[in-house]
């Protein structure tokens, strides 16, 4: 597999909302098509692969294998889900590393996309052919990846409506684009954040103007804006001031973040790297870990009107612009959510100055029904088998994959098992992303553990 994932690597298959015309420069088809030849070279008999296409949308991968012989004809279908599509490239990247250039270092392969998400068709595939040479049993099998994730998935719900009947009934999900706090176990995600995001720009004047000439008359965009964010968020404390944006803590999960914070105290804080003297926002593990993954929060994620500081004149700037990127709890409603931060920017805006929004995006979060009895003995089994003992683990994820809300949404009935190879110091996002191998070979004997026992379950 390492060598096909390299090649995906070096695909710069950005996300759509990186790139407007990924259409025309064709990196999303080539990843599409790049990862549709490998899965159709596999050795699963009665297995097909196609590239589906709808107009105007990004492509979908779909590989179909039939159900093991023996198994009923009412035994759904698992669906095993990942993504292809990639964060941009952004700077700051090792000495001998870059975006697309995979390079392989002892038990980790650098390069965009090769943990977050490039494995993941390779992990299904690799499962199901494992299951099947060791003589295991499996219900129908779907592997699907998507090409919009990292833009919020607007192009799924699309292909799930369109292809609903012959998706058939999914009976569990298998998604291979979470992971963990360590390598030592398998890692369940058990809730999700939704997302909202808009780009807001405060104008003031038509044109800059020398600032010695208008500060003090005009009134800074910058300040505007500052006012704006202060009816949406406490400076002070980062909370979020929105009622449309909050949730409740379910006590299941409240329950799970609790045991999480005895199991590895100091863990949440751990995970990244402060500069010497930073405090985090708070010194109790369950506040961290809560803050997390089901309070709302916002970063300001993109800015524009604001020149480089070694290029910054003495001008009073006619407009500031932010992109703000809010997350929020698994049960909020981000069209309510971003409705309310929509009304707060524009209602009674300071001085009369003119604010504009534009890109708006939203997701919903998700969290997880009840784990079923067999789900629950074969997850207890598989921490021997396959982790020597480590005993799997739940966490409660602060990012977003707007798939599973729909999914959940349209299989009221599935079990989840949403889990991979990623941990915070994968650096998904940021420069030097890399997978871990080992982890990524266990996810897969574990995936293939899970199918039969979902067989088994039938």
């Amino acid at each position: 597999m390492l060598p096909s994932l390299s090649e995906l690597v070096k695909i710069p298959a950005v996300s759509v909302v990186f790139d407007a015309k990924w259409a025309e420069h064709g990196h999303l088809d080539a990843a599409a098509e790049h990862v549709r030849a490998w899965l159709a070279a596999r050795a699963i008999p009665g297995a097909t692969v196609e590239i589906l296409r709808l107009p105007e949308r990004t492509p979908v991968v779909l590989m179909d294998v039939p159900a093991s012989d023996g198994m009923p004809e009412d035994g759904g279908t698992v669906l095993l889900y990942g993504h292809l599509d990639k964060q941009p490239p952004v700077g700051g990247w090792g000495e001998g590393l870059g975006p697309w250039t995979p390079v392989i270092r002892g038990d980790r392969l650098y390069g965009r996309g090769a943990a977050d998400d490039g494995y993941s068709g390779y992990s299904a595939s690799a499962a199901i052919e494992a299951l099947q040479a060791a003589g295991g049993k499996h219900a129908r099998c779907l592997v699907l990846l998507e090409l919009s994730e990292e833009s919020g998935s607007p192009d799924l719900d699309a292909y799930l409506e369109a292809y609903r009947e012959r998706l058939g009934d999914i009976s569990l999900v298998v998604c291979l684009d979470s992971g963990g706090q360590d390598y030592e176990r398998l890692w369940l995600t058990t809730s999700l954040r939704g997302l909202v995001s808009t780009t807001v720009t405060v104008h003031v004047m038509d044109a800059g103007q020398h600032s010695g000439s208008a500060s003090g008359i005009v009134p800074s965009s910058f300040r505007i804006m500052r006012q704006l964010l202060d009816r949406i968020e406490d400076a002070r404390t980062g909370e979020i001031l929105l009622p449309e944006l909050h949730g409740p803590i379910p006590p299941e999960r409240d329950a799970e973040m609790k045991a999480l914070a005895d199991l590895a105290p100091g863990a949440a804080k751990a995970a990244f790297p402060l500069v010497d003297g930073m405090s985090a926002a708070s010194d109790d593990d369950y506040e961290l870990m809560a803050n997390n993954s089901w309070r709302p929060t916002l970063s300001i994620i993109g800015a524009a009107g604001l020149p480089l500081p070694e290029d910054a004149g003495n001008v009073l700037r006619p407009f500031t612009t932010l992109k703000l990127s809010f997350r929020l709890p698994p049960t909020a409603d981000p069209k309510t959510a971003l409705a309310a931060v929509e009304r707060v920017l524009t209602t009674d805006v300071p001085y009369g100055a003119k604010v504009t929004l534009s890109a708006p995006e939203e997701g919903p979060g998700w969290n997880a029904p009840p784990i079923a009895p067999w789900l629950r003995s074969a997850l207890d089994s598989l921490s021997e088998t396959v982790f020597a003992g480590s005993q799997w683990q739940t966490m409660r994820l602060g990012g977003s994959i707007p798939f599973m809300g729909s999914l959940a949404e349209a299989y009221p009935k599935a079990q989840f098992v949403v889990t991979g190879a990623l941990a915070n110091d994968s650096n998904p996002h940021v420069p030097d992303e890399w997978l871990h191998i080992p982890q990524a070979k266990r996810v897969t004997e574990s995936v293939a553990h899970l199918l039969d026992a979902h067989a088994s379950a039938l």
